[in-house]
């Protein structure tokens, strides 16, 4: 009875974790993710022009500025637009999508500098993407951990893969656990959603089996005591695995853990992993 309760855990463990990954792959090879990104194109007040995106386009104090010609058009929030408009001052590490043809024109703001960054369905990186190289799951990687928050949430200065370029985050805690009896902590930053978290980290196996400069893991928000779990299965690789055209951030520095974490998606076959 006892193996096969086992045995029944392990294939819905397994099962949902495929759920994770076809997402994760699905989300990555949309017609307008991260590998349909065909530029990087940093703005400032100078009116530049880009062979990817229609217009001309700057940057001031009053916010990103595109230029159309005629016959060009944009679609800004389910409304066309033509000749000179105005995106206004973007939030960090927020933005607009705007729709080009087949095509989204992404309008954001990293690091405190406005960019455009088109995105194309044939862009040669998402029409060849196989999938990414992943360990296999196991429930060993699942770990229980204790979330610790900080009395005021601390701006965490990190860098990114762009090299200059620094994301600031309000880390409102650590997660404190266990691996082989060895006693670790990880700084989390806010996640998507309600109390959620995330946590960028590297480990022994960064650039040998997975990407080398980050891994990001999502973490469910904490139980009423503290409660979280880690489950390292789920370490999923940032943009800037796949693409130099992504400005991802950097783990701070504590959060290079010293043992090695076979678990989750390793090095992309885009950057010659296998």
């Amino acid at each position: 009875m006892t193996t096969e309760a086992t045995s029944t855990d392990l294939h819905a463990f397994t099962e949902r974790w495929l759920e994770w990954y076809r997402a994760q792959e699905a989300q990555l090879a949309h017609p307008h993710g991260f590998l349909a990104i065909t530029g990087l194109h940093w703005l400032d007040d100078r009116p530049q022009r880009f062979p990817d995106a229609p217009g001309a386009w700057r940057t001031g104090r009053d916010g990103v500025v595109v230029t159309l010609d005629e016959g060009e058009e944009l679609t800004v929030d389910g409304t066309p637009v033509r000749g000179e408009h105005r995106f206004g001052v973007l939030p960090e590490r927020g933005g607009v999508d705007a729709v080009w043809k087949d095509a989204v024109i992404e309008v954001a703001k990293r690091g405190g500098h406005d960019i455009v960054r088109p995105r194309h369905p044939d862009a040669p990186l998402r029409t060849a993407f196989a999938g990414t190289p992943v360990y296999a799951p196991d429930p060993r990687w699942a770990v229980t951990g204790h979330y610790v928050p900080f009395d005021e949430p601390r701006p965490t200065t990190v860098g990114a893969a762009v090299e200059g370029l620094e994301h600031v985050y309000e880390a409102p805690g650590r997660i404190e656990f266990e691996l082989d009896g060895r006693p670790l902590a990880l700084t989390a930053f806010p996640g998507h959603g309600r109390g959620r978290l995330t946590v960028l980290f590297t480990d022994a196996t960064s650039g040998v089996t997975t990407y080398a400069a980050n891994r990001s893991l999502s973490v469910d928000a904490p139980a009423a005591d503290g409660t979280v779990v880690l489950d390292f299965n789920r370490a999923a690789n940032l943009p800037c695995a796949y693409t130099d055209l992504a400005t991802c951030p950097l783990p701070p520095a504590e959060n290079r853990l010293p043992v090695a974490i076979e678990a989750g998606q390793k090095i992309p076959r885009e950057r010659g992993g296998s």
